[in-house]
């Protein structure tokens, strides 16, 4: 206590030197924990269940020759057929158990309330491999999940249950509104447990022989083995390891793909039907369950962890100085307390007691500053996304902020308490005056210490440089879209029970009402929304294109209505948009994009071609030919679902043509607030059906940004903590130029009293300044290079090694480096010879 005491008293009579130390270590502290928090929610945390190491995910492998449809639980080549889940089901001896799992989208209605959400249609096995308890009622067993439509039955979230229905236990036995199907409640799932995919929250849990109930064009799944679609999980056994695990079951699965599967490929070649029957099983850990979302941040948490560490190496290295600067100036007092008996560990604990102080009240700041990069980092997230994942100061996190926070303690305290005490007593005694020793040593360990500074600064500056031009690239891409202006929404009136004769008229007046709206002076609609990350595709037939086997004839679609290219301003090239007289019982038409006319040969006009759904060569098609399809336009190239893809192929059907559409994301046009729109589209929807559920209400702008998300925040946080880093280096540079001079003020003295003059000191302060911004700008110029590449996938439209990225971060450090330099230098050069003198 007597050591902080006089810790709290050294602190208070340097209050500038306080104040800096503090806020330098809590924002290095804080943005460290910040990003931890992201890492440890997305790529460490394991699934709330017991003994998760033992969970290994199922992953299939390519080609799967058929249709594919995968979600954020995984990639499209990892998923199985339902034919396929169940034979290794039956057959497997490794597993406790092996689960399927599938998210579904899911309107609620109970009580007079509906919602719109995700659900997760899963088999029986699912919660007893996964060795789960129920919070209320019971959970699904292998005997809800046998007969193909037969078992509607429902298991609630525990978040749901206790947020939108108030853990209310009289749920049970009572009959829930799903996509329109009554289903009887059985129970509520654990607390804490949300799904096995990172990024999907479902509000309930189905059985996964309910697939086609939930999503009628998927009715015909369970004797498909060419449709993609089932992921796989399961529990080793006790004693089995993973690789034994992986030899069993492709014993299993290869006989199948040979005996079984392989007979159903007709149509492809020799090489492809010998690449499907050499396919085998992969595993992986399960632990985590199974997210795209982790391969997808697991690069760009990496090089912000990185960042956010260098930003706290700096942080350091500047109160590492600034403890050094306020040390020298105590080096008198030090001197007398030795000279009267304490001794050097004494001094040594007290001064690091000071330095323990300043890091315990930096450590509680570190916490706002973490909660506050939170909060920053949630806003760039789509609301989708950032109402799935948990950030915030749990014990882990809190557990590694007091880890960092113990080593930067001792990083920045140790060294200038050791250095402190080792000073010549009888020479510190003699030449106090109001000035300490210094002496070369220190001072080039500190000019060092701040080369370090500018080097690792102008690292994190080239790298936030090639960020913000990689943003900029992204930002110009021509999406072919008019974005101003526009809103949109979409409903499911499919999933609230509606009928499609029902559904269809419902989507007319829709329609009609948001034409009708002020100010909208365009409103239309599509089943695929743009730039949503949406995919929807398959292969065609055109006439005149010649198909083999091994000829690519895939192309993305949509189902859009009327006015939609107008709406969206998409220019049309040839022929005509689609009208309101292409309607059910005309002929079958199409639009198709420019990246289309160029993959089949259309030529400029394509107009009066003809085409059908389908591979002509594939046993599907053959059997069961689709219907003749006149082109009728041909419209500018547009970005479908990604803002960085690739236009792709993309072939246009008359929404109106169709009688199974359940869902369509509408578009409005409008010359007032876009604001003012948003607010009376719930109102529109509700006078015209009040139990259907308004989803993905936003701006084309917002969904735009939401699409480069990833982009917006790492080029935000980079820049930010680039910004921070080289503040802290100019405050560090500034304090070593200012001690300089008062260390140096008696020989600049001398110099001028022999005839320098001002402009001649000036310079000399300022060389000193200029030779540690290029050698520490050539040091971090070369770390940039390597941050650069490693960062390579993160970029779009430019390398690695951008010369104006670095250029500009070089000039942009420069500046800093000479603005903070500039007024010790200043100070040098105002010296009066008599007064530097007057203490000799």
């Amino acid at each position: 206590m007597a050591n902080f005491k006089l810790a709290i008293r050294a602190l208070v009579r340097t209050p500038f030197v306080s104040s800096v130390a503090i806020a330098s270590i809590a924002l290095g502290i804080g943005a460290n924990t910040a990003i931890f928090s992201l890492i440890q929610s997305v790529l460490l945390r394991p699934l709330p269940v017991p003994e998760p190491d033992r969970l290994v995910n199922i992953l299939g492998s390519e080609p799967n020759y058929g249709s594919q449809s995968c979600n954020r639980a995984g990639r499209c080549e990892v998923v199985f057929s339902y034919p396929m889940f169940r034979d290794l089901e039956r057959a497997q001896t490794v597993l406790t158990g092996l689960a399927g799992h599938r998210t579904v989208l899911a309107d609620l209605a109970f009580r007079g309330r509906t919602q719109s959400g995700e659900g997760m249609a899963v088999s029986g096995s699912y919660f007893p491999v996964l060795g789960l308890k129920p919070a209320l009622g019971r959970l699904f067993g292998p005997d809800d999940d046998r007969v193909i439509g037969g078992h509607a039955l429902v298991v609630l979230d525990y978040h749901y249950w206790s947020t939108e229905l108030g853990a209310d236990p009289t749920v049970l036995d009572q009959a829930i509104s799903i996509n329109g199907h009554p289903m009887t409640i059985i129970g509520v799932a654990p607390r804490g447990f949300d799904g096995t995919t990172l990024g999907t929250r479902p509000r309930i849990f189905v059985p996964l022989t309910m697939r086609g109930v939930m999503e009628p064009w998927a009715e015909r799944f369970e004797n498909n083995r060419r449709d993609y679609w089932v992921y796989l999980f399961g529990r080793l056994k006790p004693g089995v390891s993973r690789e034994q695990a992986l030899a069993k079951l492709n014993a299993l699965y290869r006989p199948i793909i040979a005996e079984v599967e392989l007979p159903l490929q007709e149509g492809v070649s020799d090489q492809m039907r010998s690449e499907f029957k050499a396919k085998q099983i992969r595993l992986e850990p399960g632990a985590r369950g199974q997210s795209t979302l982790q391969s997808q941040t697991t690069t760009p948490l990496a090089l912000l962890f990185s960042i956010t560490a260098i930003v706290l190496l700096v942080a350091c290295i500047n109160v590492a100085n600034l403890l050094l600067a306020r040390a020298a100036s105590r080096s008198g007092e030090i001197a007398v307390r030795s000279s009267l008996g304490a001794g050097r560990g004494q001094l040594i604990v007290e001064l690091l007691a000071e330095a323990g102080l300043l890091a315990l009240v930096a450590g509680t700041a570190s916490l706002f500053v973490a909660k506050w990069t939170l909060t920053l980092i949630t806003s760039f997230l789509p609301p989708e996304l950032a109402g799935t994942i948990d950030f915030g100061l749990d014990a882990p996190v809190l557990a590694f902020a007091t880890v960092v926070l113990l080593g930067t303690t001792m990083l920045f305290g140790l060294f200038p308490a050791i250095h402190s005490t080792r000073s010549d007593l009888l020479t510190v005694t003699k030449a106090e005056s109001g000035r300490g020793p210094g002496g070369r040593k220190t001072t080039r360990f500190r000019t060092s210490l701040v080369t370090a500074q500018i080097a690792l600064s102008t690292a994190l500056l080239g790298s936030a440089g090639l960020f913000v031009r990689s943003l900029v690239n992204v930002n110009r891409v021509e999406l072919g879209i008019r974005t101003d202006s526009v809103v949109t929404f979409a409903v499911s009136p499919q999933q609230i029970g509606y009928r499609p004769s029902e559904t269809r008229a419902l989507f007319a007046r829709i329609g009609t009402e948001l034409a009708g709206l002020p100010g909208v002076t365009g409103a239309t609609s599509a089943l695929v929304p743009v730039i949503r990350s949406w995919n929807t595709g398959g292969d065609v037939d055109v006439d005149g294109f010649p198909t083999t086997a091994q000829t690519d004839v895939n192309s993305r679609l949509n189902y859009v209505g009327v006015d939609y290219f107008k709406t969206l301003g998409i220019p049309v090239l040839a022929g005509r948009e689609f009208k309101p007289s292409d309607d059910i019982g005309t002929p079958g038409v199409v639009i198709v994009n420019e990246a289309f006319a160029k993959k089949f040969n259309l030529g400029a006009n394509p107009i009066g071609r003809r085409m059908r759904i389908g591979n002509a060569l594939s046993p599907e098609t053959r059997a069961h030919p689709g219907p003749d399809r006149e082109i009728i336009g041909l419209v500018k190239d547009a970005a479908y679902s990604e803002v960085k893809d690739k236009v792709p192929p993309v072939f246009f059907m008359a929404a109106r043509q169709d009688t199974t559409l359940g869902r369509l994301t509408f578009y409005a046009r409008t010359r007032s607030s876009p604001a003012q729109l948003v607010g009376a589209i719930p109102r529109l929807i509700a006078n015209l059906e009040p139990n259907l559920p308004v989803v993905d209400l936003k701006t084309l702008p917002q969904q735009i940004d939401e699409n480069v998300f990833l982009d917006r925040m790492i080029t935000t946080l980079s820049a930010g903590f680039a910004i921070l880093a080289t503040l802290l280096a100019a405050v560090g540079l500034y304090g070593v130029l200012a001690y300089s001079v008062t260390q140096r003020t008696r020989e600049i003295g001398l110099r001028m009293a022999l005839g320098a003059d001002s402009g001649r000191v000036l310079g000399m302060v300022l060389r000193q300044v200029g030779w540690m911004t290029v050698v520490g700008g050539t040091i971090g110029t070369v770390a940039a290079f390597a941050i650069g590449r490693s960062a390579q996938s993160l970029l779009y439209g430019l390398q690695g090694h951008d010369l104006a990225a670095f250029v500009g971060a070089g000039i942009i450090l420069a500046l800093v480096a000479l603005s903070a330099g500039y007024v010790p230098a200043l100070r040098a050069s105002r010296v009066h010879p008599m007064v530097a003198l007057r203490g000799e």
